[in-house]
């Protein structure tokens, strides 16, 4: 993996010496994936989102949304699972409506493996069905970590989780699921009696194989972020935007039909195109600092110039992220200066990202 990466980030640099007006000169005008992820919206705040799709999408180019639900729809397959606060599907369905409209394949986003639970709550499916933890009865209010997991092994976890995939995938008509799996920190626990003591990479491909077999079946493409099959100490790109727990040696085992997201947000390292070389489709996804949204674009642009007929078209495109609230994002989108800073930075990279992938067309 180490050479692999050294030759991909080599011939990045190379490329990065050639100016980004000539990069986006020789770029194909249109991107395949110009996306945006949002949250799903509280239910009164449908209405706000279903107008931003139908009248700011279509003119800024977007043509994917990923929408996080996770637990906020009301699944009728595990009731017990739905979040209070959660979506019905008459409101899903004005979103699907909208997305179709403005011409928007909508991908919805259900976490798994990891991001079971955010501070002192865990999420639905735990809440429910303690006994799929990883580390059942440790970390009491989930202090001292992370985000919980569920056990990958536990031999019931997946007919729930196969159940709550299928439902939200058919609500959102949607030929795609983006299934998460990013900042798995917990796996392969050594007070698990079932994967304790088993090899960190493979149990992760394991469920990644799991997960995207599953979505096969129903003919659906499966999305995913990128960072447990990054090295973080070979790139550099650290604990987070690559993983140091033993997963990343798992990008050796997984399909390659799968599309990378690949979230970098304070700087622009050449990860994606390693990803396009390893033979993945793969989109950059930044968030708030506009210059690093830039940089990621020229280098797919890059790539995507140069004539290498096999690499090249992988490198599909961008994937602004917003990680606030999708009604504090349109609000600063649409102005409004009383929003969380983070939601600001976020509408501001995305008007001078979208900007930039427009000026090509």
């Amino acid at each position: 993996m180490k050479t692999r990466f050294a030759i991909v980030a080599c011939a990045m640099f190379a490329v990065s010496t050639t100016t980004a007006a000539r990069a986006r000169a020789a770029a194909p005008s249109t991107l395949p994936v110009r996306g945006l992820y949002l949250g799903a919206p509280k239910p009164d705040e449908v209405a706000l989102v279903v107008n931003f799709i139908r009248d700011a999408l279509p003119g800024e180019g977007v043509n994917t949304l990923v929408m996080e639900f996770d637990y906020r729809y009301q699944y009728t397959s595990h009731p017990e699972v739905v979040d209070a606060d959660a979506l019905s599907k008459d409101d899903v369905k004005q979103i699907v409506s909208a997305c179709r409209a403005a011409n928007v394949r909508l991908i919805p986003l259900i976490n798994l493996l990891g991001h079971q639970s955010w501070a002192a709550q865990t999420f639905g499916l735990l809440r429910a069905h303690p006994e799929f933890d990883e580390t059942p009865k440790k970390y009491p209010n989930n202090q001292g970590i992370y985000c919980r997991s569920y056990c990958p092994l536990n031999p019931d976890v997946h007919k729930v989780v196969f159940d709550l995939i299928d439902e939200l995938a058919a609500v959102c008509e949607a030929d795609a699921v983006h299934v998460g799996m990013d900042e798995v920190f917990i796996l392969a626990d050594p007070d698990c009696p079932r994967c304790g003591t088993r090899n960190r990479a493979e149990l992760f491909a394991q469920e990644v194989r799991t997960l995207h077999d599953h979505l096969v079946q129903s003919h659906r493409e499966m999305w995913m972020w990128g960072d447990r099959l990054l090295d973080g100490s070979v790139t550099g790109v650290g604990e987070w935007e690559g993983s140091q727990n033993g997963t990343a040696w798992a990008i050796n085992m997984v399909p390659r039909d799968i599309v990378i997201c690949d979230w970098h947000y304070e700087s622009a390292p050449p990860t994606a195109a390693y990803f396009a070389v390893e033979g993945f489709r793969v989109v950059y996804a930044p968030w708030r600092k506009t210059d690093v949204a830039l940089a990621e674009l020229d280098q797919v642009r890059a790539v995507r110039s140069h004539p290498d007929a096999v690499t090249a078209p992988r490198m599909l495109g961008m994937l602004q992220t917003t990680w606030g609230s999708a009604s504090d994002f349109i609000k600063a989108y649409n102005g409004d200066a009383s929003v969380p800073a983070s939601s600001a930075e976020a509408a501001a990279t995305f008007k001078a990202l979208f900007s930039s992938i427009r000026a090509v067309r």
